[in-house]
């Protein structure tokens, strides 16, 4: 069941309040999921009984995205707001140092806080911040155009595409390699969560000029590639490995930009992996 958790963030405004939607199950070490740029939290739905049957698993709903309010207005989407903002979160809710687990923006999202010292390991999956100058402008014009159909397409469409697999494909097959094993109803709602989410706009917009270029060194890190993903070609995993060489880098045969629902057993074992590979690492 989603709940709602509100809590103090620092802006260059000063001390504001963020209200973010979160689900928490399972039992065991803390590891917070971070999803893509106009997703929802939803997109764990794959993995999240499976990672919790060892972890104390909270996925939340990004500020501005999901059922999550919009940050206070003239606070920025940034990664020096957003990043310290998260970990404000775990302090409200009681977590210190997750494991945290992204995918796309929530990759990106979960490095700088490995980077920042704020959890204790980092898995990302197709993490956003690699790319070059021309590999971000596809990207984005890519995700402009999905929000634009989204936008563009009215619920009753919306649902009625979703019922067979041709039409699933047609909605979400930029993210996913296998989009008919997805519900009609995921569909419908993913669907809704990019064409609703407050914050798509200025997220976009705070990363225009984001690369990700610092190493975190002293945890675990993981970044894990689909080898179908079409929204961030796989070749920047060899980049974010430049970047991060201590880093893990793993090829999700298969799997798509957003890898949880193409092959979750894969995707919930290198999570695990990871997690349980802390101890061997230095602090």
């Amino acid at each position: 069941m989603t709940a709602t958790v509100s809590f103090t963030i620092d802006s260059p405004l000063g001390a504001r309040t963020a209200t973010v939607a979160y689900e928490r199950k399972g039992a065991g070490e803390p590891l917070l999921l971070l999803h893509g740029i106009g997703h929802h939290l939803q997109a764990w739905h794959p993995v999240t009984d499976i990672l919790a049957a060892e972890h104390d698993v909270i996925a939340v709903d990004l500020p501005g995205f999901g059922a999550s309010e919009p940050l206070p207005e003239g606070v920025a989407y940034d990664l020096g707001t957003v990043a310290p903002a998260l970990g404000a979160l775990c302090t409200a809710l009681g977590v210190e140092r997750p494991h945290v687990v992204g995918n796309s923006l929530g990759g990106l999202l979960a490095l700088e806080m490995g980077r920042s010292g704020l959890v204790r390991s980092v898995t990302a999956l197709s993490p956003a911040g690699f790319w070059t100058q021309g590999e971000r402008r596809y990207a984005f014009a890519t995700l402009l155009a999905m929000r634009a159909g989204a936008k563009a397409l009215p619920r009753p469409a919306v649902e009625r595409l979703a019922r067979s697999a041709a039409g699933r494909a047609a909605l979400t097959g930029t993210i996913y390699a296998r989009p008919a094993r997805r519900s009609p109803g995921a569909v419908v709602a993913e669907t809704l969560a990019l064409r609703d989410a407050t914050g798509f706009a200025q997220t976009l917009a705070a990363g225009g000029s984001v690369r990700f270029t610092d190493d975190v060194p002293g945890l675990p890190v993981t970044i894990a590639w689909g080898s179908r993903d079409r929204l961030l070609l796989r070749r920047q995993g060899v980049r974010a490995k430049h970047t991060v060489p201590g880093a893990r880098l793993v090829r999700l045969p298969g799997c798509g930009h957003v890898p949880m629902n193409d092959d979750p057993a894969l995707v919930a074992r290198v999570i695990l992996d990871t997690a349980r590979s802390t101890g061997r690492v230095p602090a």
